[in-house]
């Protein structure tokens, strides 16, 4: 199977990987323009750019890319390892690092009315739709339609059901801490982008104190965005959904949250 072909099958089955290809030399390189390489989560590769140090670098930088989301541009000469180089040969080398990730998806744990909603605005905003729910009524085309899959069982097997990766953002709209206490807990250790829950402070308060008595460490309890959301006053579910919708692309793209309004009046007050 080609390069080509082995991306192709890595984002229909949701994998991640890193594409590598030279994309200029001078002089004596190992490995000349077009040349390309794949680069696994778990560190195997498939293809090469030319082995030895400055593959081992490109390699490195591919995991570092997987990590978080950006592409590198990477310069290598090849001149005197003394000083840095990654090799002897004489030349230089250009490498282009894609990191290839899977469609981020949003799981929807609680497919109820706010469930329901979170579920239509994320599929509306290019998300793959997860919901799960241990009441099999709620998790069926009709019940949430919106959604690409559904799990029908309780939290606690969720994490092992379902794969969950860094591109998975889990919104729990369940309807109390009788299912989030014990549900929470494989979900912590997995490797979720984001993780929210729904309800008061009070709520969360008592959810926490169940989770520390079952052994949950504090550390993994920050991990947590409880009350999920922005804060934006909102009532329906409707509202609720565009507030915790917001919070997850604030934190995929690195905005502030703050008002684009003050943000411009705060340039303007500077350039004066």
């Amino acid at each position: 199977m080609g390069i080509y072909q082995q991306v192709a099958a890595a984002e229909g089955e949701g994998e991640a990987l890193a594409l590598c290809i030279v994309i200029g030399s001078q002089g004596s390189t190992p490995r000349h323009g077009g040349s390309k390489m794949l680069v696994y989560p778990d560190g195997h590769i498939t293809g090469t750019i030319g082995g030895g140090e400055v593959e081992a670098r490109v390699i490195n930088e591919a995991l570092l890319a997987l990590n978080d989301g950006l592409s590198r541009h990477l310069q290598y000469a090849m001149v005197d390892p003394a000083r840095g180089d990654v090799g002897v040969c004489g030349g230089t080398l250009e490498v282009y690092v894609e990191p290839i990730l899977p469609r981020p998806e949003v799981m929807v744990v609680g497919g109820g009315h706010v469930g329901k909603a979170v579920a239509h605005l994320a599929h509306w905003l290019g998300f793959r739709v997860i919901v799960s729910d241990d009441r099999p009524e709620f998790c069926t085309p009709e019940a949430n339609p919106d959604a690409d899959a559904f799990f029908a069982g309780s939290m606690i097997e969720l994490a092992n059901a379902m794969k969950i990766t860094s591109q998975t953002y889990i919104v729990l709209t369940t309807r109390g801490t009788v299912v989030d206490v014990p549900g929470l807990p494989g979900l912590l250790s997995s490797s979720a982008a984001y993780i929210g829950v729904i309800g008061s402070r009070r709520r969360w308060s008592i959810t926490c104190q169940g989770l520390m008595k079952a052994g949950v460490r504090e550390e993994a309890l920050n991990r947590v965005h409880a009350p999920v959301g922005l804060e934006l006053h909102a009532e329906t579910p409707e509202e609720i959904a565009v507030s915790i919708m917001a919070e997850i692309i604030l934190l995929r793209s690195g905005g502030t949250g703050k008002s684009m309004v003050a943000a411009q009046r705060r340039v303007k007050k500077t350039r004066i």
